[in-house]
């Protein structure tokens, strides 16, 4: 064996530690999700980090609402406030989310909990983001016609997974 090929081993068996340690304890145990969907969304983090002060996405042009969105038939939790930026509906830009989620804090205010894509679905197909499937068709309040949506709990730990539609720890008022 070369020492090329030793060295190439070497660094590929220190790598694979560290890049395994770096996935979250909460990721989604889902089977099929793109073990690279932390490093992508970096980016949705940068883009959105700004939005935990919510008057800045109204500022930026996501519509705020008042109906908190939750699981009424199934009691899987919830979703929180959509906020919908129209000219970001299709997007399957990881640092152009479409929509953010907002529940209400401790003082009355809102705070941000997730970053939503939302896809139309008269496109006959059901997008893909992240490794993962979008989920639908179904409604967003703030949005006309049947969408796909996929949810990233970024902001707010989410026992049943990065991408679950519903957040059991999301209660609405």
């Amino acid at each position: 064996m070369s020492l090329r090929s030793r060295t190439a081993g070497a660094v590929l068996a220190l790598a694979v530690p560290f890049a395994l340690a770096a996935v979250p304890a909460g990721a989604d145990p889902v089977p099929g999700p793109d073990p690279f969907a932390w490093t992508d969304l970096t980016s949705t983090y940068t883009a959105t980090a700004d939005y935990q002060y919510e008057p800045f996405a109204v500022t930026d042009g996501y519509a705020r609402t008042d109906i908190c969105d939750k699981d009424g038939l199934g009691g899987k939790g919830g979703a929180g406030y959509h906020y919908v930026k129209a000219a970001g509906v299709g997007s399957l830009d990881p640092a152009e989310p479409a929509g953010l989620l907002y529940e209400t804090d401790s003082g009355g205010g809102r705070a941000l909990v997730a970053a939503e894509w939302i896809v139309r679905a008269d496109s006959g197909t059901v997008p893909t983001l992240f490794g993962r499937p979008f989920q639908g068709p179904t409604t967003v309040p703030g949005v006309t016609g049947s969408v796909y949506t996929l949810r990233a709990w970024i902001w707010k730990d989410n026992p049943s997974g990065l991408f679950a539609h519903w957040n059991p720890t999301v209660t609405c008022p």
